[in-house]
């Protein structure tokens, strides 16, 4: 669970101003003019809203973000794996996170706007989510993940996923939940990531992530999308204001470039320097907050043969062992544990098993999602 504050993400504050940052909440009740309030329609009555588990009220007041959502970020609790896969359970379940989070970490209320029971039942997170999500404009801002609460939607899920796997029940509303926060929210299959994608973090558990590809897959589906309308890939916007192995993965790439950077992961005021200078030295647009964009990605990432060695292949290795292949040492040596651990995630996301460092390989690499595996 992470242990930020719920706060504007800074981006917010130097873009839009204090004054037009939000929209505050007062109490329970949304502080937005009447023509913005939105009822929750009997289409969102499966979600067990604040007021049905008996929710206590926010410690302080809330806030509607105006920076527009992006992406969802899938989480698991590190709660037990239990068994119990009654409603009475769910609701216990989100008493205890919002006490955790309130009391414990010291935050506003639920930091993650929707929590999913292991019995699949899906319950509102954060006061203020479900009207929000009605209305599908805005969102409200949330404490999930550092860099990425005001512009992604938090979901939470019970139990620790390390080396289980969800149960079916909760897998499946979790599609149903992802579905509908696309089709309200304009999002795609493709905005679907996991909490270490841009925090440094065993959420949401190795062995849940390897599932990503698949939920991914159910989305779009159900969606019933074009696949021309997917990007050829999808890169994590990892920008100034998170930490993640994906971070250090680039630090990794910018000491190949020659860049003296850090291998921490914090993305510090040197990894900012380096980003922005590669961009302007490759003719891409440079981001004020140090944007991880794709075109970045695509210059910095370079296509590599079955012999080779350095720094790129440290950063491989480095994201590898942290996402569950513990047997990948970062030795910057491209060998055969490493080849293999690259093989298996090509084939969880319907790439051709040859072990090539291709773009596409290095897109799920860090994170990313690639259009090719949406292909039947």
């Amino acid at each position: 669970m992470p242990v930020d504050r719920s706060e504007l993400d800074r981006r917010t504050l130097l873009r839009a101003g204090l004054g037009a940052a939000t929209v505050a909440v007062v109490g329970t009740e949304l502080a937005l003019p009447s023509a913005a309030r939105a009822e929750t329609g009997t289409d969102l009555d499966w979600i067990l809203s604040c007021d049905e588990w008996g929710a206590r009220p926010p410690a302080d007041p809330l806030s509607v973000s105006t920076i527009p959502t992006n992406k969802i970020i899938v989480h698991h609790m590190a709660f037990p794996n239990v068994t119990d896969y009654s409603e009475a359970q769910a609701i216990k379940l989100a008493r205890d996170c919002q006490n955790l989070h309130i009391d414990g970490n010291g935050w506003s209320d639920t930091g993650q706007h929707f929590t999913i029971s292991r019995g699949g039942y899906v319950l509102e997170g954060r006061r203020g989510s479900l009207e929000r999500l009605a209305a599908g404009d805005r969102q409200m801002v949330s404490a999930h993940c550092p860099g990425e609460n005001t512009r992604s939607i938090g979901i939470e899920n019970e139990g620790t996923y390390v080396t289980e796997t969800p149960p079916d029940a909760l897998l499946d509303s979790l599609v149903k939940l992802c579905v509908t926060i696309c089709q309200r929210y304009g999002l795609h299959a493709h905005d679907i990531f996991g909490h270490w994608d841009f925090r440094t973090t065993q959420c949401p558990g190795a062995a849940f992530y390897r599932q990503f590809p698949t939920l991914r897959r159910r989305v779009f589906a159900a969606l019933d999308t074009n696949l021309a309308d997917v990007p050829a890939r999808r890169w994590p916007d990892v920008w100034r204001f998170v930490s993640a192995p994906t971070v250090r993965a680039a630090q990794y790439l910018l000491l190949y470039r020659g860049y003296t950077v850090p291998t921490t992961g914090v993305f510090d005021a040197a990894t900012v320097a380096a980003v922005q200078d590669w961009q302007a030295r490759n003719g891409i647009p440079v981001d004020v907050d140090a944007t991880l964009t794709a075109p970045t990605w695509e210059t910095l990432a370079p296509e590599l043969v079955k012999d080779a060695a350095g720094l790129p292949v440290s950063a491989i290795q480095h994201l590898l062992n942290f996402r569950g292949y513990t047997d990948v040492a970062v030795t910057g040596a491209y060998d055969y544990t490493t080849k293999k651990a690259v093989k298996e995630l090509q084939d969880l996301h319907g790439l051709p098993q040859d072990g090539s460092l291709t773009t596409d390989t290095w897109c799920v690499l860090v994170g990313g999602v690639i259009r090719r595996s949406f292909r039947d």
